[in-house]
């Protein structure tokens, strides 16, 4: 009992350790960062909530579409992407007030409840608090995931209801109901986030228990078909939606470069290539020393399975329904590949202590956690900041902005009537407008085709002292910047002369 008692105040300790830590690097100067593009179309399509009760593409004054009419319907109505993002964010700007780090504040929060999720899911699924405190360890300072995390996106909240999910399985398949039950709410609400992570954690259980668990087959099919059966009026309703392509399907070659192209990616950002040989070589180390294998049956990888079956349908998944590919899109994996990892230095800690501290200390080496610690405690400058701060002095209350790329953070910020190069609305209001803003990597035809017919005699050239990156900042940890960005041209404004 007191060693139960002690284990437990230990597990306590690390478990309140681990949430110092978390809530830092998730939450610390996350306001200084202005939203970028995406981010501000999640914020600003919550914010009509507040003021219609459900997402809208357009409030009267501004459309919020980076696709044009597909985003909503004749009513404007947002069916582009679900709506829980949208009305979780929307009940946070109704508490808390609306500026960027509330916008940000409930995804961070569900990054923090995902590093939680990833240890009790560990320890569930594979026997071991030592696994799972490492796993759990390792999403902490996974730079990829920190980033995602600090996103006004849906990206944490498909990675924590994907964990929930699989969780539930697991439970279920211990013979718990309530890990049913968990699987179903998890099913369902990962739907409201996002239809194809839904898809891809359906089928993942759905083969998993076909192989593994075949007397719960039956059970794990009806509660699939029941989260089909529940969410079908929505299926019905957002079935006019272009969500999916399908070029990966249409061009073979295609759908193979994706795979090629995530395999890649999940090797530079979570898995390196080299712990494999050192898998293989502890493996090997350990086979001569108890001259057999160290899986004796079926039963002790069928954990194993869940994960990389999980790993292969998502992989898989995107490859297909997408003509291009994103690190973002795969961003559930990142808890599952930290207990692949975990479970490596579980297992070479039994030949010897040192060498899973090696491997822990040479994957934060490696890592650009000192670049993500330098960024979240340093100013940043983007040139979304430096428009905003300029158009907020400058501006008049009706004032009229053309912008090539980043119309959606201007909305979010200012009250002027903005019009941008993606959002495929009428482009007359733009005609004499007061100020326009031709964003160096960015080029839109129709907007291009209107600045050429307005006459520059009409504005002065207005240089801010802001880098004219492509991006404020984003999510993709190859395309983050740590720091302002210093070896770019400067943001140009054009004001047109009164």
């Amino acid at each position: 009992m007191k060693q139960l008692i002690a284990d437990k105040k230990a597990e306590v300790a690390f478990l309140a350790v681990l949430l110092c830590i978390a809530s830092f690097l998730l939450l610390w100067n996350m306001d200084n960062q202005y939203l970028w593009q995406d981010e501000a179309e999640t914020a600003t399509v919550s914010r009509t909530i507040l003021t219609y009760g459900i997402p809208m593409g357009y409030d009267g004054k501004n459309y919020f579409s980076q696709v044009g009419p597909s985003a909503y319907n004749e009513n404007y109505v947002w069916i582009w992407v679900p709506w829980l993002p949208f009305y979780l964010l929307a009940a946070f700007f109704k508490i808390f007030g609306i500026n960027t780090f509330v916008a940000r504040m409930p995804f961070a929060l569900f990054g923090i409840a995902s590093i939680f999720l990833t240890y009790f899911f560990t320890k569930s699924l594979l026997k071991s608090r030592l696994t799972a405190s490492i796993a759990a360890f390792l999403l902490t300072v996974s730079v990829p995931f920190l980033i995602l995390s600090r996103q006004c996106r849906y990206y944490s909240l498909v990675i924590f209801f994907s964990l929930l999910g699989l969780y539930g399985y697991t439970k279920y398949i211990e013979g718990k109901k309530k890990g049913g039950i968990i699987l179903l709410i998890a099913c369902i609400l990962l739907f409201h986030c996002n239809y194809a992570y839904c898809a891809i954690l359906l089928v993942t259980v759905f083969i998993h228990s076909f192989l593994c668990h075949r007397y719960k087959f039956r059970n794990v099919l009806f509660m699939c078909l029941s989260v089909i059966v529940i969410n079908a009026p929505w299926v019905l309703w957002f079935a006019g939606m272009p969500i999916l392509d399908l070029q990966g399907a249409k061009n073979n070659n295609l759908f193979l470069e994706h795979i090629s192209n995530y395999i890649f990616l999940n090797s530079k950002h979570l898995f390196p290539p080299v712990l494999i040989v050192i898998t293989l070589i502890i493996l090997g180390f350990d086979w001569i020393k108890e001259k057999s294998f160290p899986v004796k049956s079926f039963d002790e990888i069928k954990p194993l399975i869940l994960l990389l079956l999980f790993i292969v349908v998502t992989i898989g998944a995107f490859s297909l329904i997408s003509s291009l590919y994103y690190f973002r899109y795969v961003s559930p994996l990142i808890p599952i590949f930290c207990m692949l990892l975990a479970m490596i230095i579980t297992y070479s800690m039994k030949l010897h202590a040192s060498i899973g501290i090696g491997i822990i200390a040479f994957i934060i080496i490696i890592s650009p956690i000192s670049d993500f610690h330098y960024e979240i405690t340093h100013d940043y400058n983007g040139p979304i900041e430096g428009i905003v701060k300029y158009l907020n002095k400058n501006a008049g209350d009706d004032d009229t902005v053309l912008i090539t790329y980043g119309d959606l953070p201007l909305k979010f910020y200012t009250d002027l009537k903005v019009i941008g190069g993606r959002s495929g609305e009428d482009l007359t209001p733009a005609y004499g407008a007061d100020w326009i803003i031709l964003r160096k990597y960015w080029f839109s035809k129709r907007v291009n085709d209107l600045v050429h017919h307005v006459p520059r005699k009409n504005y002065e050239k207005i240089v801010i002292d802001y880098p004219d990156a492509p991006f404020e900042n984003r999510e993709c940890p190859e395309l983050h910047n740590f720091k302002t960005v210093q070896d770019e041209d400067r943001v140009i404004l054009y004001h047109k002369i009164r």
